[in-house]
């Protein structure tokens, strides 16, 4: 089985179409035609079969996204990063531009009853349940559940009621561009004691979320799965 990589380990790889997000990694390129990114599909194939080692692939007009993990060990690995840089090669052969501005969206929900609530909301989306998550699918959004400790509904500005929050995944080297954006269309920060791991924002009726990346935690005994709780 081969070693789960950290984001430090996918930066000192030098893969600069590449944004890690989500234990994954990922990369956008316009391909200008959609008989373009058909053609570009078809060489990823090719080199994905070469190296037995197959990423998701989505064709749209006009562009061609991958995604790259090993399921084996639930994240990056060396084999993904050797098949990134295949594909970037492959991509800039062709003349095809890549796109790093990535967005990932997950939702957290707060319950005291992890297993029984990730049992059923695996139920309601078509999907699956791991390790208490229920796994995301092309039409579906991840889903983690935060352990609470009060049977009462969370609070999201006065007589708010939240008990779900969206977490927005962005590129390392995104996050300040997006708060600026949503500080700009008159959202707040409520949170930036986890930067740059996460911030916890608010939209202007006081519903919160987090934007989040894949840099580390702050301290090191810091749980990446435990965000502030929306009350």
């Amino acid at each position: 089985m081969s070693e789960r990589l950290k984001l430090s380990d996918v930066l000192a790889a030098d893969l600069p179409d590449w944004r890690m997000m989500l234990n994954a990694l990922f990369a956008t390129y316009r391909t200008g035609s959609f008989t373009a990114g058909l053609a570009f599909i078809q060489q990823i194939t090719e080199a994905a079969e070469e190296a037995n080692h197959h990423p998701d692939l989505t064709l749209t007009y006009p562009r061609v996204e991958v995604k790259l993990n090993s399921h084996d060990v639930g994240g990056v690995t060396d084999r993904d990063l050797a098949l990134a840089r295949s594909i970037s090669d492959l991509a800039a052969s062709a003349g095809h531009e890549a796109v790093t501005d990535h967005t990932m969206v997950e939702f957290g929900l707060d319950t005291m009853r992890v297993g029984e609530q990730a049992e059923f909301w695996a139920a309601v989306l078509g999907s699956k349940v791991v390790d208490d998550e229920v796994v995301g699918t092309t039409y579906a959004p991840q889903v983690w559940f935060q352990p609470s400790e009060s049977a009462g509904p969370a609070t999201a500005g006065e007589g708010r009621i939240q008990r779900w929050h969206p977490d927005i995944w962005v590129p390392h080297d995104e996050p300040e561009t997006r708060i600026k954006a949503v500080l700009d269309a008159g959202g707040a920060l409520v949170d930036d004691s986890r930067a740059p791991e996460w911030w916890v924002m608010a939209d202007p009726d006081g519903n919160r979320f987090c934007i989040c990346t894949s840099l580390p935690p702050l301290g090191a005994d810091a749980d990446p799965r435990t965000r502030p709780q929306p009350g």
